[in-house]
């Protein structure tokens, strides 16, 4: 999505989630500009946050690579979770699903993500391996299209210019 947003003339901004180093060199090269770490448990949510504020363009594409599943965290209930990074940065979600050799399931796994966590704003869900199985929209209410309108993100500045 990086790559094609930014050969389609778009001003590009990556982020991961978590602390790595791989998945943000490959980011970068796609962006064509280092992208960030953002790491809650390192961080702090405050310290994630300011950073997103002070690196996104806030006309631009900004995107950031969760990690392990959306509700995944340290502990039970989610915390440190890329759920719980979207909440707090108050980003849409674009959902990535497993779509190989299922159909309504992947619905059901969707209006699962979608019903854990009412604050999360599932904006789109493209399907891997299989399109039928989005295109079929076997529960209407997971609402299988990307919406870019949908995917708009309020970008804020809490700590002044940096």
């Amino acid at each position: 999505m990086i790559l094609l947003a930014r050969r389609a003339g778009a001003r590009v901004r990556a982020f991961k989630k978590g602390p790595d180093y791989i998945d943000p060199a490959w980011l970068g090269w796609a962006c064509g500009r280092p992208a960030r770490n953002l790491d809650t448990f390192l961080m702090g949510f405050d310290g994630a946050v300011d950073s997103f504020a002070r690196h996104a363009d806030p006309t631009g594409f900004n995107l950031i690579e969760g990690n392990r599943g959306l509700h995944d965290g340290v502990d039970a209930r989610g915390t440190h979770s890329t759920a719980a990074l979207a909440r707090a940065i108050e980003a849409p979600v674009i959902l990535v699903v497993n779509a190989a050799k299922v159909t309504r399931t992947a619905a059901a796994s969707v209006l699962g993500c979608r019903m854990m966590d009412p604050e999360v704003r599932i904006a789109g869900q493209p399907g891997n391996d299989d399109a039928r199985a989005i295109a079929a929209r076997p529960v209407g209410e997971a609402g299988y299209r990307t919406r870019p309108d949908s995917c708009r993100c309020s970008v804020r500045n809490r700590s002044g210019p940096g």
